[in-house]
């Protein structure tokens, strides 16, 4: 049996964020990570990363028993490709990872909304794989008059989420989209997620323009119904493993409608989240659904064990329509992966056990 004390487990975020390595532990904002791990007997260290230490990053991630890492997809004009590789090639050397790059690709994506929109979470939900595609069916379905919410593949802080539907054009007739009309001739309502952006009308065809940037490489977006239920605030689901370990509900998000009397281009600012144990009464119908059917059902899709689970990832979800029961439904609006922070107190007990779990598996070079 491996020593239960004593694994060494780095914490990995970017060295922007902190100015010295003891500032995690004193009042950094990983803070009670860095306790909660001390106190089941584990060794925690800062692993401050940035692209041109990767390879000091490295040497000292292959001496510790296994990583937490808390970096955005796209942040300050970097992406994480010079991490992944590396955080690849130290779970392959037998120190744990989480969460693995390898996993983040099948979860933490938005085409994760796509490939399991018929579990039981999802919604009408559409790929388009290029910007061919993105110009040949958007109009259609912005034509049949639906609102429709677009999400570039990779991303975080509302970055690449727009919320598009057909406008007015200048003499008040509705703007048009079809097969055969040109999309500068189609107005439509835009309006990006990422803080402080408004609501504009532009031409279609700017539109599209605009979302050329989300294509190159391996770039998607994918395309969701919008749901009226927005206003009535957003659910996010915390999770260590496959079990709920916290809840957070934020009232206001970026894209909801502006209030009544509101210009109609007016964004209403985020309201804060609130978090809350996995005990919250209100949430316990979307706890069971969770936990019982729909990750269950998303590991079997996405071939996904268990333990390759992250340690701490979240889900957000949004209320359907309502049952004839009256029950409510759900849908899924993003899975975060790569960064989950803050998040509830009441999570770091079962982050810090799964992760001791993970530790002392790599230790003793076998499957937790």
């Amino acid at each position: 049996m491996p020593d239960k004390t004593g694994c060494r487990v780095a914490v990995l975020y970017p060295r922007d964020r902190e100015t010295t390595p003891n500032a995690a532990h004193e009042t950094g904002r990983f803070r009670k990570v860095f306790e909660a791990l001390s106190e089941l007997g584990m060794v925690p260290e800062p692993a401050l990363y940035h692209d041109d230490s990767r390879d000091q990053i490295r040497r000292q991630l292959l001496r510790v028993d296994g990583v937490l890492v808390w970096v955005n997809p796209i942040e300050a004009g970097r992406d994480r490709s010079l991490l992944d590789a590396m955080l690849r090639d130290v779970a392959a050397s037998g120190v744990f990872v989480s969460a693995h790059p390898d996993v983040i690709l099948k979860l933490g994506t938005k085409e994760v909304l796509y490939r399991t929109r018929d579990i039981g979470w999802g919604c009408e939900t559409h790929l388009y794989s290029s910007m061919d595609q993105l110009r040949r069916e958007l109009p259609s379905r912005l034509a049949a008059g639906g609102i429709r919410v677009l999400k570039q593949y990779r991303g975080n802080g509302g970055d690449g989420v727009w919320k598009v539907e057909l406008a007015t054009n200048t003499t008040g007739n509705p703007g048009r989209a079809s097969a055969t009309s040109s999309p500068d001739d189609t107005l439509v309502r835009a309006r990006h997620a990422k803080r402080g952006c408004v609501e504009e009308i532009v031409p279609l065809g700017e539109f599209l323009q605009r979302c050329e940037a989300y294509f190159p490489g391996d770039g998607r977006m994918i395309d969701q119904a919008y749901q009226p239920r927005l206003p009535e605030g957003m659910i996010r689901c915390y999770l260590v493993h496959d079990k709920v370990a916290g809840f957070g509900y934020q009232a206001t998000n970026a894209l909801c409608p502006p209030p009544p009397g509101a210009p109609a281009h007016a964004a209403p600012q985020p309201t804060s989240r609130l978090y809350h144990p996995p005990s919250m009464p209100e949430f316990q119908p979307l706890k069971g659904h969770l936990e019982q059917e729909w990750v269950p059902a998303m590991q079997r899709r996405l071939d996904i064990d268990t333990a390759q689970l992250p340690i701490l990832w979240d889900c957000d979800f949004l209320l359907g329509p309502k049952r004839e029961s009256g029950e409510d439904t759900y849908v899924l609006c993003e899975i975060n992966v790569s960064s989950v922070s803050p998040f509830p107190d009441s999570a770091l007990t079962r982050v810090a056990q799964a992760t001791l779990a993970r530790a002392l598996a790599s230790r003793s070079g076998c499957s937790p």
